[in-house]
């Protein structure tokens, strides 16, 4: 690794051996950062005018916060499942049995008996049921061969 200096003043690698440090020959002419809030060029605060530009936002903060309340409802009875099977080996290791702890296929089932139940409550099982079909018969169309002429 060889810098040269050149003439001009410049630094610079020799070819025949790679540089392994960045060596800039011309420097980037940077830009500088202009924040909004504190420029002059931005204009004077206004309150009421600030409120007004950007209340888009306050809807979009009420939208994602019931996404995000829909998101833990439905982490929470994936938990409370998960729960009761603790509380239900505790209970067996009080009295006095030794605890059974669920295979993953048991416990797929397990959750998958708590969302039908959950679909049913909310008389959503129809539906849930359609889309299903119609799912898996797109999947066992594409298994079958096609049709030659």
């Amino acid at each position: 690794m060889h810098v040269l200096q050149i003439s001009t003043g410049l630094w610079k690698c020799q070819p025949r051996s790679g540089c392994h440090f960045c060596v800039k020959l011309f420097p980037s002419v940077r830009r500088v950062a202009r924040d909004p809030r504190f420029d002059d060029l931005s204009g004077e605060y206004n309150p009421e005018v600030f409120d007004k530009t950007y209340e888009f936002l306050n809807d979009i903060r009420a939208k994602e916060k019931e996404l995000v309340k829909k998101q833990l409802k439905r982490h929470r009875s994936g938990e409370e499942l998960h729960l009761a099977l603790k509380q239900e080996r505790r209970a067996q290791a009080q009295q006095g049995h030794r605890p059974y702890f669920l295979k993953k296929s048991e416990q797929r089932q397990l959750a998958l008996a708590e969302k039908f139940k959950e679909l049913k409550r909310s008389k959503k099982l129809d539906s849930f049921l359609s889309r299903k079909r119609r799912r898996n018969a797109g999947k066992d169309r594409q298994h079958l061969p096609l049709n030659k002429v």
